[in-house]
């Protein structure tokens, strides 16, 4: 017997996989564990005040959310101030945090790390009024995910045909970054500011993020000859450019990728926004500060 008890929410739109199986697997394997739970469906309001209401009376320990990088934002957004454990069983279209944390992709191995994974807290951020536990942008990436949020279908060839379409009519928008007694303007492609590694699918576009240590990485692509772009994010996804301290000369630089706890982005251009791979609407200025410690995720 354990003393845990298990609230798994399932999206059922999530990613591309049959959801039944996994229902019938996680009923299957917890039980074998002896352990109670209870399944149910996200919601796309994001109302989860019957959740909260449960696991405060009924003294539930873990919440397993089975979906991708947008329900895991959605759910820890609203619950992460509770006293429980969260796991994830991955099956959405990039999966960025769950592969951050060494989560396995396949069900039944995401399953058996939630029995048996280390429970560690994970930092989150949030961007004005928005909550981000993972990677958010601003500019050419964002508008990628504002197309690929309007396809019927997802996945990972979807992504990257919105990627590669969005390529050719890419072009620098113009921001002020502003930190601590230092700012400058820059024109860029695109700012990702991360607490995770990646963007999804092990594309680690902050190769020395981590998701505990109370800063966030930000990635800058500047201004170029588009020819050179491709060739400048795969060298950041390589981990070929090393973390920066700002007192370098910025203009020689293809990319800027510096770590801080906050910082104010003034977005000239109004250039589009994603929030952790979801589509958001865009503002003239993001606020933008680390929320160390923000929840508890099992992993690896």
């Amino acid at each position: 017997m354990t003393d845990r008890k298990i609230i798994y929410l399932i999206n059922p739109i999530s990613g591309t996989s049959r959801k039944e199986g996994i229902r019938k697997l996680i009923e299957r394997e917890t039980t074998a564990q002896g352990i109670p739970f209870l399944i149910e469906n996200t919601n796309a309001s994001g109302n989860y005040e019957h959740i909260k209401d449960w696991v405060l009376r009924e003294q539930y320990t873990d919440i397993v959310m089975v979906g991708g990088d947008g329900t895991v934002n959605q759910v820890t957004q609203a619950l992460h101030d509770l006293p429980v454990r969260f796991g994830i069983i991955p099956v959405g279209s990039g999966n960025g945090l769950a592969r951050a944390a060494g989560i396995p992709m396949k069900p039944q191995q995401s399953l058996a790390l939630v029995f048996t994974g280390t429970p560690r807290k994970v930092d989150a951020f949030r961007i004005n009024d928005h909550f981000s536990c993972m990677l958010s942008g601003i500019g050419f990436d964002a508008q990628v995910a504002h197309d690929f949020a309007s396809k019927a279908s997802r996945g990972l060839m979807t992504y990257t045909q919105q990627s590669i379409i969005n390529y050719f009519k890419a072009h620098p928008y113009q921001f002020q970054i502003v930190l601590d007694n230092f700012s400058f303007f820059t024109d860029a492609f695109f700012i990702s500011i991360a607490n995770s590694n990646q963007f999804g699918n092990n594309v680690t576009i902050a190769p020395q993020a981590s998701l505990n240590d109370g800063l966030l990485d930000i990635v800058i692509v500047q201004k170029m000859n588009k020819a050179r772009l491709p060739f400048a994010i795969l060298q950041q996804i390589r981990g070929n450019n090393k973390l920066q301290q700002l007192v370098e000369d910025m203009t020689g630089k293809n990319i800027l990728y510096f770590q801080t706890p906050s910082l104010t982005i003034r977005n000239l251009k109004h250039a589009p926004l994603h929030i952790d791979g979801e589509p958001r609407e865009t503002t003239e200025e993001f606020s933008i500060q680390i929320l160390k410690d923000c929840f508890t995720l099992i992993q690896a």
